[in-house]
């Protein structure tokens, strides 16, 4: 009898809730804290995609040591250090910024914003319009432009080498921004929701080959941009005043006005894409709707923008 109480006796200890201090409830706290900035950081940076193809590169490893196969085991566990430095080299940079955010940091305050929503990336209609009427404006008086429209991946890295606007988007601001001889005309304008948020922003060049030997230094950093991020950039030539796009690591050049709004109506409501393969693809159907349901009064919408693009051709 006394051999199964002491038998009981241990087995229900295991059931016993630990004791609970102060420092216990202390320690919880802080790597919450910890754990959120790392999340936080991860999710606003190049980190994100690098953790999603970790994430893969781990499911293709646990099937192969489900299934035994030795020699890629092998070369996984040969290869573990050096990719685990390419990493750390890799995201030097902001690895570098997190630090020193920390050490900016006000601890009270960012527990307190921990349930702060973040802002959708999603744009109105008016600055939909106001963007597609800057690009013709400047199309029409050839002045070179770079509009970068921030979608889920965070663009605060290319942000960060420009100067900070923070100003609701406008066909003047626009326009003002990339006149000839003006501080800020130099460079990308940067717009997250209906703001501005930065301009004279480097972007990074693409190294595609096979883009045309036409395009120039505007148009590449257009298409690399759109390589490494899902933001969509709107380009204004300077030598002939085309408006073009870049996504996807794509160009679609010399738009019109209907087919710019098309394209940023998508990335305006993205449960409207089907997948990225069918990203500029409408049937005739949809277009004739389109057309029937935006009849709109002369000088304004989409037939206003139409007209002034069509003055612009005449007078060019």
């Amino acid at each position: 009898m006394e051999r199964i109480a002491n038998l009981a006796s241990e087995y229900f200890s295991a059931f016993r809730l630990p004791k609970v201090g102060i420092p216990d409830v202390v320690e919880i706290i802080l790597l919450a804290f910890i754990l959120y900035e790392i999340m936080v950081w991860v999710k606003n940076t190049r980190a994100w995609s690098i953790v999603k193809g970790l994430a893969i590169v781990l499911v293709f490893m646990a099937i192969a040591v489900i299934f035994d196969m030795t020699t890629i085991i092998w070369l996984a566990k040969s290869l573990f250090t050096l990719v685990s430095i390419a990493i750390i080299v890799a995201l030097q940079p902001e690895i570098r910024r997190l630090i020193e955010d920390l050490g900016h940091t006000n601890i009270i305050t960012a527990i307190a914003r921990l349930d702060d929503k973040k802002v959708e990336c999603r744009f109105s209609d008016k600055t939909l319009n106001e963007i597609i009427v800057a690009s013709y404006e400047m199309g029409r008086a050839k002045t070179g432009a770079l509009i970068v429209i921030e979608c889920d991946t965070p663009l605060g890295e290319y942000e960060r080498t420009g100067i900070a606007v923070d100003a609701v988007v406008t066909s003047q601001l626009l326009i003002n921004i990339f006149e000839h001889n003006t501080p800020l005309h130099d460079g990308a304008v940067i717009v997250r929701g209906d703001r501005v948020a930065a301009a004279t922003c480097y972007l990074p060049l693409s190294d595609n080959r096979s883009l045309s030997k036409e395009l120039g230094t505007r148009h590449r950093a257009a298409v690399g941009i759109s390589e490494n991020t899902d933001s969509m950039t709107v380009i204004v030539s300077e030598e002939t005043g085309k408006v073009s796009v870049a996504y996807g690591g794509e160009i679609y050049r010399a738009l019109e006005v209907s087919e710019l709004r098309k394209k940023l109506e998508i990335v305006q409501d993205k449960r409207l894409q089907e997948s990225k393969f069918s990203f500029f693809k409408r049937s005739k159907k949809d277009d004739k709707e389109d057309k029937k349901d935006k009849k709109e009064e002369p000088g304004k919408g989409e037939n206003g923008l139409e007209q002034k693009a069509n003055e612009g051709k005449a007078d060019a």
